[in-house]
């Protein structure tokens, strides 16, 4: 490794090679693959999250591995799993679900008992407790509510582009820690502890879909959604992604459904005269 590039990513020179050009094909590699920017100042974090895999291979430096991902498709998944695994936590920007519960949400409930069908979408759902933190919103503090609730057309789509992060979230379990962000009436309810972890319950489990999805590929999604929650994932991209993905959100969503963002992200121009904005960095589809 150059002693500039040792500097940078701030590990033991000596345990891989790792040069900027090598950082430079990784970054064209995530790029294409994701639309996910990595600039020359994410070098140290390319590096920490890959070195493990460069271990895992048996290789000693990263132009190996380089090699091996242009090579071998189960390894650019594993890959772009721990290039993309990000933080999240339960009721994350609350007042996003605030917001669906009193504006979205009832028109959404009386639809479902007259035998109607709810869409939502989590997409970049990581580890799972979006579409979770949703569900028991919804259902509330009474479990019969969420037995009545389970019994009707009401579906959560939870996707993500890491295969490792949704298998947990699948499973639905979490550290105490993690779980302490549920609300106390809301935990007692919809999750369980087993020893040192928290597990949520099967009706709200049950409501999701989680499926592997590229948000920059085709979506085989065919029918539109009431509203989707798309936060915090479009701050990696450039702005002609940004308006690319925004564009399709749009289509995807209903007639008066609602658009979930991150606290710093912002509708591109072109696609801002869709929407109605209806609170903070909440957009309701105003036109087709």
């Amino acid at each position: 490794m150059s002693a500039a590039a040792a500097t940078l990513v701030g590990q033991r020179p000596t345990e891989f090679r790792f040069e900027v050009a090598d950082h430079q094909a990784i970054s064209e590699f995530v790029y294409e693959a994701a639309g996910i920017l990595l600039p020359p100042n994410k070098m140290q974090l390319v590096y920490g999250r890959l070195a493990p895999r460069v271990r895992a291979c048996r290789l000693t430096t990263f132009a190996q591995y380089v090699a091996l991902i242009g090579t071998d498709p189960v390894e650019r998944t594993q890959a772009l799993d721990a290039l993309t695994t990000n933080h999240t936590s339960f009721f994350r920007e609350s007042h996003h679900f605030d917001h669906f519960m009193e504006h979205c949400w009832p028109a959404l409930d009386a639809r479902l008992t007259t035998r109607g069908k709810v869409r939502l979408w989590s997409a970049a759902c990581s580890s799972g407790e979006e579409p979770y933190s949703l569900l028991m919103a919804i259902f509330g503090q009474e479990r019969g509510n969420g037995q009545r609730l389970a019994r009707t057309d009401l579906r959560v789509l939870a996707t993500d582009l890491s295969t490792e992060i949704l298998a947990a979230a699948k499973a639905g379990r979490y550290t105490l820690d993690t779980a302490s962000g549920v609300p106390q009436s809301l935990r007692s309810i919809w999750m369980t502890r087993d020893g040192n972890q928290a597990e949520v319950h099967p009706l709200i489990r049950e409501r999701v879909a989680f499926r592997k999805l590229n948000l920059l590929e085709n979506w085989p999604m065919k029918g539109q959604f009431d509203a989707i929650f798309c936060r915090n994932v479009m701050i990696y991209f450039d702005e002609p992604t940004k308006e690319r993905l925004q564009t399709r959100l749009a289509d995807h969503l209903v007639p008066g459904g609602f658009l979930y963002i991150g606290h710093s992200e912002r509708l591109s121009n072109s696609v801002a005269p869709r929407f109605a904005c209806v609170g903070r960095t909440t957009f309701q589809k105003v036109t087709a």
